[in-house]
């Protein structure tokens, strides 16, 4: 089997190094960037299997550099890492398409389970206890597709990312009941903490923008319990 390609964006010269050998140990295949700039240019030479990137950066900060990754690659795992704990830097990284942060310092071990189990996620079928669907699921006049990580309606296909699918399918399998917040949580973000519900709350506001085309396909807030999905 191929070695996971990991690209890191980090300024930071000796959190780096310790980051590329302790992954380098564990068999992973990492590539360092010491800025903004520097990442852009080595994700499109090393076409990367995930990201690690710092959010404060010279020349271009890593919100940025992801924007910039996600208009040509919207479902390669990215993580960021973050001096700060405030609740709106977290928002943005999500916001930007971040799949997981942490925050600095943080356990060598814990990022390796979390890469990990971002590179399962990338491989349908990695839902706890849920099979991937293999044929499409009718919603309304929708059809979805969580193998093919699809969204079809009439003539037109809407791409999903591997997140934005396993989220769907979770709300299918609970269609027209409630779809536990914790539950949600726990199984696609392994902890139910603050950051990682807002980080759910933008993914449910990109799914409701997918079903704009139908009245009838709602994706509905039930307050201090979770979300429901109706057809």
């Amino acid at each position: 089997m191929d070695k996971i390609k990991v690209l890191l964006v980090e300024d930071e010269d000796v959190l780096a190094m310790i980051i590329a050998e302790t992954l380098g140990k564990r068999g992973f295949e990492i590539k360092i960037a010491k800025n903004g700039v520097e990442g852009w240019s080595m994700f499109n030479q090393l076409k990367p299997d995930i990201c690690i990137i710092d959010i404060m950066m010279p020349r271009k900060d890593g919100i940025s550099l992801l924007q910039d990754i996600r208009k040509v690659d919207e479902f390669i795992p990215a993580i960021f890492l973050t001096a700060k704990s405030q609740t709106e830097d977290v928002l943005k990284g999500f916001e930007a398409g971040a799949d997981d942060y942490m925050k600095k310092p943080f356990s060598m071990e814990e990022l390796i389970l979390r890469l990990k189990s971002m590179m399962r996620r990338k491989i349908p079928g990695i839902i706890t206890n849920s099979p991937v669907q293999e044929v499409s699921n009718k919603i309304g006049p929708y059809e979805f597709n969580h193998k093919k990580l699809e969204l079809m309606f009439e003539n037109s296909t809407i791409a999903l990312s591997q997140r934005e699918a396993d989220l769907l399918a979770l709300l299918l399998q609970h269609k027209n009941s409630i779809l536990d917040r914790n539950i949600a949580l726990l199984k696609l973000w392994g902890d139910d903490n603050i950051f990682n519900a807002r980080s759910m709350d933008v993914y449910i506001s990109r799914l409701r923008k997918y079903f704009v085309k139908d009245t009838h396909v709602e994706i509905l807030n039930i307050r201090g319990q979770g979300y429901k999905l109706i057809d």
